[in-house]
């Protein structure tokens, strides 16, 4: 069983991971795909460590996944205000 939820977690992240190696044109897609994967990581952590009563790791680990979104969306909000949309095909960073 534990063996079984270990492989479907992984399936889970490399189709994360396999989506935001894609050539993307939205910065919002990947963003998704980067939180899908830190939440698969964390279901991972969340089953392996809850035997060993290890729990504050978890809560170290979220704060860092809340930290890295709003990280992420604040870029996302810069860019669409300067630009106008999240395409990165559309930007020139040596306009800066």
């Amino acid at each position: 069983m534990l063996m079984k939820m270990f492989i479907l977690f992984l399936l889970f992240f490399f189709t994360g991971l396999y989506k935001f190696s894609m050539k993307n044109n939205h910065l919002l897609v990947m963003l998704v795909s980067l939180e899908f994967m830190s939440l698969i990581i964390f279901f991972m952590l969340m089953f392996n460590l809850w035997m060993f009563s290890e729990k504050y790791i978890l809560m170290y680990y979220l704060t860092f996944c809340v930290c890295e979104g709003a990280f992420g969306l604040s870029l996302l909000v810069c860019l669409v205000r300067s630009v106008g949309n999240d395409y990165y095909q559309n930007m020139s960073f040596l306009k800066c």
